[in-house]
C-alpha cells in the first residue's frame, strides 16, 4: 500500500488537508495518517486518535438507536410521528411514519434544507446556537416548515426528519437521546471515544472545525448547534468508526436481519450517484455501505465493504477537506464495474 499512501500524501500537500485518513481490513491497519492542526490557535497537531465532528455521519447512529427500540417493541416502522409528538410540530403530516423518516421519504419541511442553495459559511440557524443543547430544544427550529410532498412519494434528504427521530426515541424510551446513542450503539460497538460534545467546551484530543469567512480562518462555533442531535454533531475517531462497521455487521448493535434491512436499497438517488437504505448511503451498484457528513468546518466519509471487511475513512476539520482524498480512495479501493 506504499503507492496508496504516496497518493494520499500528494493530495494532502496539494490541498492543505487537515484531518485523518485511515484504511483497514478487518480492523487491521493498512494505512493510517494524520495531517494538519486540530487547534490552529495553539498549534496542536491532529493525531490518529483525534476526535472529529462527523456531521451527518451521526444519522447512521440515530437510525441504529431507533431500530434498537423497534427490536425492543417500543416502536415499529409503522409508528406515526404524530402518535409520539402529540400537538408538537403540527405541520408534520399525520401519515408520516418512522420508516418514512429513516428513509428520507417523509416529505416534511427541513430546518436545514441542503437543497436551498445556501453557502456553507452562512449562519442558517434561527435561534442562538447555545440554546440547542438538548433534543427537545430543537422544537424551536423544527416548527413552521410546510410539507414538501406527501409521505412516501419520493426520496428527499431531510435533516429535520432525523431530529424528529431523536425526539421520538427520547420520548418513548424516557431517556435523553445522547444517552440512548451511547448505550445502544457506542457501548456495544466499543466506540469508547464517540460522544455528543459541546462545541464551546471541546476537551483535549478533539479537533475544532474551521472555515474561511471574510478572508480569514474562523471556527464553526457560531454556525452549528452547541450540541448535536439526531441529524448530526457527534464526535468520533477513525478507530471508532472502524469499530462501528465491524460491530454492525457482526450483529452486535442490532440483529443481522435488521442490518440487512437497513443496508438494502430503499431508494435510488441518481443525483448523488448512490442508493439509500435506512440511515446509510449505499453504493450505486456494489454492496459497499457509507456514512457521509458535510457541514461548516466538518467533512467526513467512511466507506465499508462488508464482504472484503475493507474500510476507508477520511475525517477533516474543514468543510471541503475530505472530498479529494475520499474520491481518490474510492477509485483505488472501490473500482467501478467494467
Amino acid at each position: 500500500m506504499t503507492a496508496l499512501g504516496d497518493g494520499v500524501d500528494a493530495l494532502a500537500r496539494e490541498s492543505g488537508f487537515s484531518g485523518v485518513v485511515s484504511v483497514d481490513r478487518g480492523g487491521m491497519p493498512v494505512l493510517a495518517k494524520a495531517y494538519g492542526l486540530a487547534d490552529r490557535r495553539h498549534h496542536v497537531a491532529n493525531t490518529l486518535g483525534t476526535r472529529f465532528g462527523i456531521a451527518s455521519g451521526t444519522k447512521g447512529l440515530t437510525a441504529l438507536t431507533v431500530v434498537g427500540l423497534i427490536e425492543d417493541g417500543a416502536l415499529s416502522l409503522s409508528t406515526t410521528a404524530r402518535s409520539v409528538l402529540g400537538r408538537d410540530l403540527p405541520l408534520i403530516d399525520e401519515r408520516v411514519t418512522v420508516e418514512h423518516l429513516l428513509g428520507h421519504r417523509s416529505g416534511i419541511g427541513d430546518y436545514f434544507d441542503e437543497d436551498a442553495g445556501q453557502e456553507i459559511t452562512d449562519y442558517q440557524l434561527t435561534v442562538p446556537v447555545h440554546e440547542l443543547s438538548t433534543t427537545e430544544a430543537y422544537l424551536a427550529v423544527l416548527d413552521g416548515y410546510p410539507a414538501k410532498f406527501p409521505p412516501g412519494e419520493r426520496f428527499s434528504y431531510c435533516n429535520s426528519g432525523y431530529v424528529v427521530l431523536a425526539l421520538i426515541a427520547e420520548r418513548v424510551a424516557g431517556r435523553p437521546f445522547h444517552e440512548l446513542v451511547r448505550d445502544r450503539v457506542c457501548t456495544p460497538a466499543d466506540m469508547r471515544g464517540t460522544e455528543f460534545l459541546r462545541s464551546d467546551e471541546l476537551p483535549p484530543g478533539t479537533a475544532t472545525g474551521y472555515l474561511p469567512i471574510e478572508g480569514v480562518s474562523r471556527t464553526n462555533v457560531f454556525h452549528l448547534p452547541v450540541r448535536g442531535s439526531g441529524d448530526g454533531g457527534i464526535y468520533s475517531s477513525a478507530d471508532d468508526i472502524s469499530a462501528l462497521w465491524r460491530a454492525l455487521f457482526a450483529g452486535k448493535i442490532v440483529s443481522r436481519d435488521w442490518v440487512a434491512e437497513m443496508t438494502r436499497p430503499h431508494s435510488d438517488v441518481p443525483s448523488e450517484g448512490r442508493r439509500y437504505g435506512l440511515g446509510f448511503w449505499l453504493h450505486a451498484t456494489r454492496d459497499t455501505v457509507m456514512l457521509t457528513g458535510y457541514d461548516a468546518g466538518v467533512s467526513f466519509r467512511s466507506v465499508h465493504d462488508p464482504r472484503a471487511g475493507l474500510t476507508h475513512t477520511v475525517l477533516s476539520n474543514t468543510s471541503y477537506g475530505a472530498w479529494k482524498i475520499t474520491r481518490y480512495l474510492d477509485r483505488k479501493l472501490v473500482p467501478e464495474p467494467e
